[in-house]
């Protein structure tokens, strides 16, 4: 069942998006050559618990961190490690918290300059996406417009959109319906009603959209071996148009 949130709910989900985006902000300024993910991992379980928060993501369904960091072929869910940063990696940084008992969920992929030029391009046209799909969560508007809007603008362009996660909704649970697929038929799908609160999150990959899972049984990599990059934001749907929850 898909619920709709109150204005009062939406506002406690927005205290939770604020949050989350700082803690975002606070890692990405650690990430440089010769970052550890562990110490990613320290400074976001830190800043989460000095903010009266809890991780969304550690112990969910067993997972064992509060970040997941997805660096060059790994698409999602990349378990935090000793490995070190490199120039020219790209690193996704994906992340929940719990306020006051409402979830937020938001990612980010950020380049160790200097990086290839398609690099670039594939950070720019998946950022891009989300935009657009941001877009189009108006009332009235159907889930399918969302989704198909991100499959035409980065297919368009050369790239592949993974298919074997999607986005979501979120509140109280971090994983609520409905599913929200990067690809899809414009007009068909749930009509977007105020008060939703959809998680948009494309997952873009430079080659085949083609994926395995490695043998930590969560890290997410490209079959060929292409990077892959990944945005995130909670959105609410309202009368006034979408509400970026996540946003700085």
């Amino acid at each position: 069942m898909i619920v709709c949130k109150s204005p009062a709910e939406l506002e406690k989900m927005r205290a939770a998006g604020k949050l989350l985006a700082h803690v975002l902000s606070v890692v990405g300024e650690s990430i440089e050559p010769g970052a550890c993910l562990l110490d990613l991992e320290a400074v976001a379980e830190k800043e989460i618990a000095g903010a009266g928060a809890k991780p969304a993501f550690k112990g969910y369904r067993g997972y064992p961190c509060v970040l997941c960091t997805s660096v060059n072929d790994e698409v999602i869910h990349g378990i935090p490690s000793e490995r070190k940063l490199e120039e020219g990696d790209i690193v996704s940084v994906d992340c929940g918290v719990i306020l006051a008992g409402y979830y937020a969920d938001s990612a980010v992929t950020i380049p160790l300059e200097p990086v290839a030029p398609e690099l670039k391009k594939l950070l720019e046209v998946t950022r891009k996406s989300l935009d657009l799909a941001i877009e189009q969560m108006k009332v009235g508007n159907r889930l399918g417009d969302v989704s198909a809007t991100v499959q035409k603008y980065v297919e368009g362009l050369g790239f592949g959109v993974v298919r074997e996660f999607c986005g979501h909704g979120i509140g109280t649970k971090l994983h609520e319906d409905p599913q929200v697929p990067n690809y899809g038929t414009a007009g068909r799908g749930a009509e977007l009603k105020p008060g939703m609160v959809l998680a948009v999150e494309p997952m873009v990959v430079t080659g085949s959209p083609d994926i395995k899972i490695r043998s930590d049984q969560w890290t997410a990599v490209t079959a060929d071996g292409g990077h892959a990059a990944h945005f995130e934001h909670c959105v609410a749907v309202t009368d006034d148009g979408p509400w970026v929850l996540t946003a700085a």
